[in-house]
């Protein structure tokens, strides 16, 4: 049998500089967290430039010619449909290669002047990152071809990407055993919590691509001559492994799994000369006891977690439900756009289709075929057939080895993860799978023969030069990202800049990236609150939002105040609604119910959900708009009245009567509330506190006593018993109904309640000294002004004049700053009455020296404190 990596010549110098700088980008993609940030394609272009010019001009000293394997047309037709999609046409013919692209310029850009030429891109910036990054693919995909020539070169790049991916997962396992929470203890993830904390802050790209290192390095042990050489790649797949488990990551679990089988099975198939049976059964058992000892490992670090992930995905319904579930609207996206929406456009475009508000914006589609499909269109789909038939003639390939068998099964399972994931569209595992695959698409046997000096590689080195230049000029227009123009104008619009400034800066920036729907929603606000005029153009930009994005709730927001600001208001007032029903659930309580000044205002802004309406009546409660809310109860108890909460909104209005003394109408409120809840314990709370209010305490105790053996662990009951009994003058008893619940009081809040109820009953009974702890403990467990103040004022009882200053300090620090002069003079005065106790302990113990002082004020307050408990005995 013949070596795993034969290497019959010298290869050149610049051959190894091409492959070190190969190694690099395989190493430095995954660090730069993930190869998420836009500007690591920069690095990406410039290191695929310089490696293909190298790899060049070894093959050029070497006597050989550069290699095409057939994987290369997808790369280069790709690259050639995102320049096509970025050429200019006139409004005629792009009326008839892309309507939808024609009815958002009609729409969206002709009443803003902007009637130029347009292209079939959607978001031009965006296409222009993805034409530099498909010319760096292709750069890389062959000068990594020409580099795995030589067999050491190429056991060297795969073990780079083998120990890449298993440094990256002991990082992973260092920060888990440190518990840091943040990278390297300094940055942390915003929007996303990696339950493993790696470069990767994605889990899913995270297993992706050490799914596919831990594959590769189970066949470099495979195929190393003597188990030492073996054992740092075996180690390299559990490790590389175990970061696959602990990610998380279902998809990426099961794939891992999947490449492995796979890679057995191909192992098993494998039919090569001098091969035996027996032998190709070793090594798929050897696959197969890696497997199961990478899911031990992992499992046994990460069981629970495991399973609580795993439960979340038991069943096909689940699943279809999730990621699936957007399937058929993407498909829909994509029989739009037959010639694409732009390649790097699904983000900006995607929310023009979407029927349900979502919270967080769909920057793909999480679906190779859909999202080459929604981007591409056709042709899209037909390179990725031109692809997988490449990707079918490797594995038909004779002779392939078992670290060759392992890349195709990695790459097998990469790609068959990015049916429900994207890691493919970001550099670290692309680059890491095209180089895998360069591995195995290297030209063999006579394919490597010589060739005349000069032949293809001075070409080549021209057209490879040529593509880097492109591939840099493409990232300049590229630098605009929807999220840096969208920054860019809403700085402008918070800083309150002219009008005409802010309207000139969105032009650009709308035309750069006309299907961005929030850039219409900046400009929007800018104009609805300065004028009439100004607010009608105000509503013309929210209507241009709401075409590119139906269920934008900001769009609604600018319509709103345009329309307060055009003074109809009963309109502005369902515009903020349907912000609200859009998913601005804040919206409503922060700004609208604010301004809402009638009847007919709130009945507009009222959702149509009664759960909804329930808590719209729990805000109107705060702002303390006791008229308007008993009207409007009114009303909502009506439009409700057939909904299981509309008892909810009759105990708002029994409490709202009991808050005003109106205690005929608290009680029939509280009737119904009992007649349509008659086994809640909401209702019998209630009518307890309309008893106490009408001065029926004992009526109220019994009935509340009466339920403890009915909900004997309830908190909510225990605390409304013990304010009674505290009333009446119960204080023993009040404890021992705190006590009997203590053991279910779940949160801190209802602990700090509970303390506080402890510290009143103490105080009813003149035990200070003992509330004062009671209350102390409150301050610990929820310090604020009210708390601290109460313990200011226990130990001023006590005559601790020190210790009420310090508490009074605390609290007056909780405060805004225009309410503390209260406290500031209470501080002076507790300061004061210290400085006068202690003058005249001096005065009556004959003027000591100042070492007596200080000891004086110590056991001063010692004494101070007995005496307090004393007088409370």
């Amino acid at each position: 049998m013949s070596p795993a990596f034969p290497s019959r010549s010298r290869t050149s110098r610049y051959t190894l500089g091409a492959e070190a700088v190969l190694a690099v980008l395989l190493v430095l993609l995954p660090l730069a967290l993930g190869s998420a940030p836009t500007w690591v394609h920069w690095p990406l272009v410039a290191l695929a430039g310089l490696a293909f010019v190298l790899a060049c001009v070894g093959a050029r000293r070497q006597h050989r010619s550069l290699h095409l394997p057939l994987l290369a047309l997808p790369l280069g037709a790709g690259a050639l449909l995102c320049l096509l999609q970025l050429v200019p046409l006139p409004p005629g013919l792009l009326s008839v290669l892309s309507p939808e692209a024609t009815g958002l310029r009609d729409f969206v850009l002709v009443p803003l002047g902007l009637e130029g030429p347009r292209p079939l891109s959607m978001d031009p910036p965006a296409t222009w990152r993805e034409l530099a990054r498909h010319l760096a693919y292709l750069l890389i995909f062959v000068a990594a071809v020409q580099v795995c020539r030589s067999g050491r070169a190429r056991r060297r790049l795969l073990t780079t990407l083998a120990f890449t991916g298993a440094a990256v997962a002991v990082v992973g396992l260092l920060h888990a055993l440190l518990g840091l929470d943040r990278l390297f203890g300094v940055l942390a993830f915003v929007h996303a919590r990696p339950p493993l904390v790696t470069p990767f802050g994605n889990p899913n790209h995270l297993a992706a691509f050490l799914g596919l290192s831990a594959t590769v390095s189970l066949g470099l042990a495979l195929s190393s001559r003597g188990r030492a050489r073996a054992a740092p790649y075996v180690m390299a797949t559990v490790l590389g492994g175990a970061g696959v488990l602990l990610s998380l990551s279902r998809g990426g679990i099961a794939f891992f799994v999947f490449g492995m089988l796979a890679f057995a099975l191909l192992l098993l198939l494998a039919r090569r000369a001098g091969t035996e049976r027996a032998r190709a059964w070793r090594r798929g058992g050897t696959v197969l006891l890696c497997l199961l000892a990478v899911l031990a490992v992992g499992g046994q670090a990460a069981s629970e977690r495991l399973a609580a992930e795993l439960e979340t995905a038991d069943s096909v319904e689940e699943l279809r439900h999730g990621k699936m579930e957007l399937w058929p609207v993407l498909a829909s996206v994509a029989r739009a756009f037959p010639l694409g929406l732009g390649r790097g456009a699904f983000e900006s475009v995607f929310p023009r289709y979407q029927t349900q508000p979502v919270i967080n914006t769909s920057t793909h589609p999480e679906n190779a075929v859909l999202q080459l499909a929604t981007e591409f269109g056709v042709p899209g789909l037909l390179l990725l057939a031109v692809g997988l038939w490449g990707f079918g003639r490797l594995l038909r390939r004779e002779g392939l080895d078992a670290a060759e068998l392992a890349v195709l099964a990695g790459v097998a399972a990469l790609g068959l993860h990015d049916l429900f994931d994207f890691s493919l569209e970001l550099p670290a595992s692309a680059v890491a799978a095209w180089v895998a695959l360069a591995s195995v698409a290297r030209p063999g046997g006579r394919e490597g023969s010589e060739a005349p000096r000069g032949h293809a590689p001075p070409r080549a080195l021209a057209v490879g030069v040529a593509l880097t230049v492109v591939a840099l000029a493409a990232l300049v227009p590229g630098r605009s990202t929807l999220a840096t123009a969208e920054a860019e104008l809403g700085a402008l619009v918070a800083a309150r800049a002219p009008l005409a400034e802010v309207r000139a800066r969105g032009l650009v920036l709308i035309d750069r990236h006309p299907a961005d729907h929030a850039l219409q929603d900046l400009l929007g606000l800018a104009h609805a609150d300065v004028g009439r005029a100004e607010a009608v153009e105000a509503l013309a930009f929210a209507n241009r939002a709401l075409f590119l994005n139906p269920v934008d709730a900001r769009a609604h927001r600018v319509a709103a105040r345009a329309l307060l600001t055009l003074g109809r208001r009963t309109q502005a007032f369902l515009e903020y609604r349907l912000a609200f029903e859009a998913g601005d659930r804040e919206l409503l309580w922060r700004e609208a119910l604010v301004r809402a000044r009638t009847l007919a205002e709130l009945q507009a802004l009222t959702p149509d959900s009664a759960r909804d309406a329930v808590q719209l009546a729990t805000e109107l409660l705060r702002t303390g708009r006791h008229e308007e809310a008993l009207a409007w109860l009114a009303w909502a108890r009506e439009r409700f009245d057939a909904a299981p909460e509309a008892v909810q909104l009759w105990e708002h209005e029994a409490r709202l009567r009991l808050g005003r003394r109106e205690l005929a109408e608290a009680e029939a409120a509280s009737a119904e509330v009992s007649r349509r809840a008659p086994d809640a314990l909401s209702s019998y709370l209630l009518r307890a506190d309309v008893l106490q209010a009408q001065g029926r305490k004992d009526e109220a105790l019994e009935s509340l006593e009466a339920l403890r053996p009915r909900f004997p662990g309830d908190v909510a009951l225990a605390f409304t018993l013990a304010r009674l009994q505290v009333d009446i003058g119960l204080t023993r008893r009040a404890r021992e109904s705190l006590q009997r619940v203590s053991p279910f009081v779940s949160d801190l809040a209802q602990r700090a309640q509970l303390f506080m109820l402890e510290g009143i009953s103490y105080e009813r009974e003149g035990l200070r000294a003992r509330a004062l702890e009671s209350w102390k403990s409150v301050v610990r467990l929820q310090p604020g002004p009210g708390s601290w103040f109460k313990v200011a004022r226990l130990h001023e009882s006590l005559h601790q004049f020190d210790a009420a200053a310090r508490a009074v300090r605390e609290g007056v620090l909780l405060l805004p700053e225009e309410q503390r002069a209260e406290g500031e003079a209470w501080v002076a005065r507790l300061e004061e009455a210290e400085r006068q106790r202690v003058e005249a302990r001096r005065r009556e113990r004959g003027s000591p020296g100042e070492g007596d002082s200080i000891l004086l004020r110590a056991t001063g307050a010692d004494e101070d404190v007995g005496a307090g408990e004393d007088e409370a005995l």
